[in-house]
């Protein structure tokens, strides 16, 4: 079979990538060449990425990460991660220390905070008045406000963190998401000396993690980066390509608009529909393994395409359409298994208020451009668009 090369940029979400749509039909397993010129093998299918998210025999580390193909020139997620000896042990020590501060009951709870700041962000948009950027206005902001409210991290520092988890997340540049990640971990180092000496341990996550016996302030620093990181990067990218999806697709936002209830369902389709072609969550073989009759060899890189799978005409009848009647199927946007997403509650919460206010304040809201105008972010982990014009 001849392997697909693999594109560094997130793909336009109208458009899912046709040569494999072809090739998910013929196969759930394909060899590839990632963008670095890696070989690997690419999974799409439903049943089996499902299955492999929470599979053993796949993890981030690598016996001989030296030789481990690469994804990409990310520092964080380019190419293997942590001590293969030690990895699903240190994985499940890092989900108990973090998994109490992202309860779902601990999620609700911010949901009134949420409401006010996103209320806030639409009354500015409504006093500037149209055109307008959402992502600037709305996508960009909303989510920092409220990982900087969740961690403890000063909002005031949001321009310098930013440009720390942007330059760590480049796919195309390793020096300088090397130096990116080094700048993130030293603030994070700062924050957690500060935290210590404000000495009031049930302030916020960090502050919480910095008082858990047993964590060093290395560890704490690390932990709360990866959170600040993760907890705005994807939701400003799912912001943006929901409201891009929604007003693509005028009837689906007008049937929103009529019917607010919908909301839930429509956060659920957001989160299934950006298209094939993203690559997939990286993961190595940690011994000898069949997927779908593919014979694969321990070390080798498999990357689980939850965009494909999520995709897979097996499931989801139709599935490149945008539709808010679809019947409910289990998208695996935030994974599935021992490694489903901790944030996975408060993402959802941020993507409903967003949605809910926008479509009963801006009724009228469409977009300011065509979308094929509209330009995404080539060269970093989470893609995104790089503006989002709006008029109403």
């Amino acid at each position: 079979m001849s392997a697909v090369q693999l594109p560094y940029e997130q793909p336009d979400p109208m458009r899912p990538a046709p040569l494999l749509r072809e090739l998910q039909t013929r196969t759930p397993i394909h060899a590839i060449r990632t963008a670095v010129g890696h070989p690997g093998w690419q999974v799409t299918g439903y049943e089996q990425v499902r299955a492999l998210l929470d599979d053993d025999r796949l993890g981030r580390a690598h016996r001989e990460p030296d030789k481990a193909s690469r994804t990409g020139e990310s520092a964080m997620f380019g190419g293997p991660m942590g001590d293969f000896d030690t990895e699903q042990a240190d994985h499940r020590r890092m989900r108990s220390l973090l998994q109490p501060h992202f309860s779902p009951k601990r999620m609700r709870a911010l949901r009134a905070r949420i409401e006010t700041l996103t209320a806030a962000l639409l009354d500015d948009l409504a006093e500037a008045g149209p055109p307008a950027d959402l992502h600037a206005a709305l996508a960009l902001p909303l989510p920092i406000a409220v990982i900087c409210e969740l961690l403890g991290v000063p909002y005031a520092d949001r321009a310098q963190f930013r440009a720390w988890t942007q330059a760590a997340g480049d796919v195309t540049d390793r020096a300088r998401s090397e130096r990116g990640l080094a700048e993130l971990f030293g603030y994070g180092q700062q924050l957690v000396a500060r935290k210590r000496a404000e000495g009031d341990p049930e302030a916020d996550v960090i502050s919480r993690l910095a008082a858990t016996d047993g964590v060093s302030d290395d560890e704490a620093a690390a932990m709360g980066m990866s959170l600040l990181f993760a907890g705005h990067e994807t939701t400003v990218a799912a912001i943006d390509e929901g409201a891009l999806w929604l007003l693509a697709c005028p009837e689906q936002w007008r049937a929103l608009v009529a019917d607010p209830s919908r909301v839930g369902a429509a956060v659920e389709e957001i989160l299934r529909a950006p298209g094939l072609g993203g690559g997939g969550i990286p993961r190595y073989a940690r011994e000898d393994l069949e997927i779908a009759g593919v014979h694969v060899r321990e070390g080798d890189l498999v990357l689980l395409d939850t965009g494909a799978a999520n995709h897979d005409a097996a499931l989801f009848a139709d599935p490149d359409r945008f539709d808010l009647d679809r019947p409910a199927v289990p998208h695996l946007s935030f994974g599935h298994g021992a490694r489903y997403c901790i944030g996975a509650p408060l993402a959802r919460i941020e993507l409903q208020v967003v949605f809910s206010q926008l479509a009963a304040r801006f009724p009228a809201l469409e977009l300011g451009c065509a979308p094929g105008e509209l330009n995404f972010n080539a060269h970093t982990l989470t893609g995104g668009l790089t503006a989002l014009p709006v008029t109403w």
